[in-house]
């Protein structure tokens, strides 16, 4: 089953004035830690594997989507508002958090 939620980085985000001056993104380390965050849900979560696939603007919204596998992993997905995947991969689950 999949779960997702809606992520927003602003038009004047800190990181969009150096991240490139002419041509500014949001950096895949944001993007990751955003994508942690919300899915975290108490446990500890490691990067497997992450594919950037297409940038994200300062001001432009995605959909996250993530799917809990048997496996003990969770794969996810950034789609930006037209439907193009900008950011997706896969997590290992760590233990529940104290």
């Amino acid at each position: 089953m999949w779960k997702s939620t809606d992520l927003h980085f602003a038009a004047d985000h800190p990181t969009a004035a150096g991240h490139f001056p002419a041509n500014p993104i949001i950096p895949g380390a944001l993007l990751l830690d955003e994508v942690l965050a919300a899915i975290a849900d108490d446990r500890a979560l490691m990067i497997r594997a992450a594919k950037f696939l297409h940038p994200v603007r300062p001001g432009e919204n995605l959909t996250l989507s993530w799917q809990f596998l048997p496996t003990g992993t969770v794969r996810f997905e950034c789609q930006l508002a037209g439907g193009e995947v900008a950011v997706s991969g896969t997590l290992d689950l760590g233990p529940m958090r104290p």
